[in-house]
């Protein structure tokens, strides 16, 4: 029976242009060694699996190699190609510091440097997992890392940069490899079983090569139990079977149903997934992700970040074009949330459902104002379509009047028919009731009073009269209000009473001039009571309280003073006693 080689070891790269997704590393080792400008130590550090020792191994195996190539690849015919295929080199150590890390171990190393190579024209050593070195181990090995002989190399591969003391980091240049794409993964996987005669569905590789997390060997490990599950047919279904991963279908299912507002499909889905073994959390990550990519399907620029097969790719796009853009960022922000409290949930199912409930209230949100923007308001008492602007009228005030408010061109109470009309139209309606839909009232009280400041030129003079208590209740209205957008114009405001005098004037009392500091909140409080009084011929005076004369505190030397003037025998009992000090 032939022995069988796993497909990390049987097709681990023998070139440097055989690496899979470290193009820019390989390169510079190329150059590096085509302008012969090595330096005399390397470190490799990134994730696992990505290709850190292969690469060390190449870079030994083509800088002894006696007839490189033009590409600065190694000939595999010369004496030290074939004595590195064959593990017989003499120039080429491997050292693992996982288990040899020991300073006896460094000093052996150490000794074996003074001995130049037989045949090549480098000694290079291979020591992975540096970082496992001792303090003391890294402390032997400073001297000959820094000054070591001209045949010597030294290439170090860690997976844990942040543990290598600076002494040695400053005497190595240092590459960073990278995880490996998803798109690369899917591409080397793909020739891996072209080359074993494997049929596998792109979908299948693309989730071998999702379930690898960037790391070459793990992807190749994968295919190899895939292998031994189903034989020379690897499909997408025995894939997610075996690995135990969420169907990409009930993601596109969920979606659709929160779209169509199908509670009941909903729950019956997730008790479907939970029925099948899956963790509640393990499908909150999946849905981010899965949102998370309709989000950039909505722009032809973005889809190129998605790292799925063509197919499914059609998918996401025609799925996200039915979603609106602010259900798809609402809905990650409920997902993301649920993940954050997953943890502390007491019951986690529950937790989950309410979730996704709270999106498809947010889907229904998001709908309505292209729903009301797109159709036209309709007058019931008038039969419907677009129906005509009402003449100009004064709105309705907020607290009960004396008199009935006035238009500008007459001074009778508006009619029946034209109340009706103010009440069924869009009229210029107060700050305080123009509070559009899902949007705070602080935004709704400024855009307000910014639109009344505007139009204050243009409006007709309102002359209505009010009194003492219309006038507190407006101003109490104003300042209650107006605490979210200036808490302290608003506190200098409530502070004291407005008085009205006459019949144009209005006294308030402030601490300092802080009007003069806030222009637009004395503009915001002009326009809150004419809108609420139905008054705009009056002039808001302010007057600035005359602060008290606050006393400072006494020291004891004029405490003394203050009560020798009264009691001049004080000053005799201290120059009897002779009291010296601050008396």
């Amino acid at each position: 029976m032939e022995n069988f080689i796993v497909s990390a070891r049987k097709y681990r790269p023998a070139t440097f242009d055989t690496v899979v997704g470290q193009q820019s590393i390989t390169t510079t080792l190329k150059n590096a060694i085509r302008n012969n400008t090595l330096a005399q130590a390397f470190l490799f550090c990134g994730p696992r699996g990505v290709g850190k020792t292969t690469c060390a191994r190449i870079m030994a195996k083509t800088i002894n190699c006696l007839h490189p190539t033009e590409n600065m690849e190694a000939c595999n015919e010369c004496e030290s190609c074939r004595a590195f295929n064959n593990n017989a080199s003499f120039n080429i150590y491997e050292l693992d510091a996982a288990s040899n890390n020991s300073v006896e171990d460094i000093r052996n190393l150490v000794e074996q440097v003074r001995i130049p190579p037989q045949i090549g024209q480098y000694k290079v050593y291979i020591i992975d997992e540096v970082h496992m070195l001792s303090t003391a181990a890294f402390n032997a090995f400073l001297k000959t890392l820094e000054e070591p002989p001209a045949y010597a190399k030294f290439i170090l591969a860690t997976t844990e940069k942040h543990k290598i003391i600076p002494t040695i980091l400053s005497r190595c240049q240092i590459f960073d490899f990278k995880r490996i794409t998803i798109d690369d993964i899917e591409k080397h996987l793909a020739y891996v079983a072209a080359s074993e005669g494997v049929h596998a569905e792109p979908e299948a590789l693309n989730i071998i090569a999702q379930k690898a997390d960037g790391a070459l060997r793990d992807a190749l490990s994968i295919f190899d139990q895939m292998v031994s599950f189903s034989g020379k047919e690897i499909t997408y279904k025995a894939v997610i079977d075996n690995l135990n991963v969420l169907d990409y279908d009930y993601y596109f299912r969920i979606v659709d149903d929160i779209l169509q507002g199908n509670t009941s499909d909903i729950l019956l889905l997730v008790n479907d997934i939970i029925n099948k073994g899956f963790e509640p959390q393990h499908f909150i990550t999946g849905m981010g992700n899965h949102l998370r990519s309709l989000l950039v399907s909505k722009d032809a620029a973005t889809t190129q970040l998605l790292e799925v097969s063509d197919q499914l790719r059609q998918r996401y796009i025609e799925q996200s074009s039915r979603c609106p853009l602010p259900f798809l960022i609402k809905a990650l922000d409920i997902n993301n949330q649920c993940d954050i409290d997953y943890r502390s949930a007491g019951n986690k199912r529950l937790h989950l459902e309410v979730n996704l409930l709270k999106m498809i209230n947010s889907e229904a949100r998001s709908q309505k104002p292209e729903v009301l923007s797109n159709t036209p308001t309709a007058n019931p008492t008038l039969g419907g379509g677009n129906p005509p602007q009402p003449k100009e009228t004064a709105p309705q005030p907020t607290t009960p009047l004396p008199t009935t408010p006035t238009t500008p061109t007459t001074s009778q109470p508006p009619t029946a028919n034209s109340q009706l009309l103010t009440k069924q139209l869009p009229t210029e309606q107060p700050p305080t009731r123009q509070r559009p839909r899902g949007g705070s009232s602080t935004i709704s009280i400024t855009n307000s009073m910014e639109e009344a400041a505007k139009k204050e030129v243009e409006e007709p003079n309102w002359d209505s009269p009010f009194t003492q208590e219309q006038l507190e209740a407006s101003w109490n209205e104003f300042v209650g209000k107006y605490k979210k957008i200036s808490p302290n114009f608003a506190a200098g405001l409530g502070k004291y009473k407005p008085e009205l005098k006459g019949e144009k004037e209005i006294h308030f009392h402030v601490d300092n001039k802080l009007f003069e500091n806030d222009p637009e909140g004395m503009t915001a409080l002009k326009s809150h009571l004419k809108n609420t009084l139905h008054n705009n011929q009056y002039d808001l005076i302010p007057e600035v309280m005359e602060k008290p004369v606050t006393i400072e505190a006494y020291t004891d030397k004029e405490k003394f003073e203050k009560l020798a003037q009264a009691h001049p025998e004080l000053r005799k009992l201290q120059k009897e006693l002779r009291l010296e000090g601050d008396l």
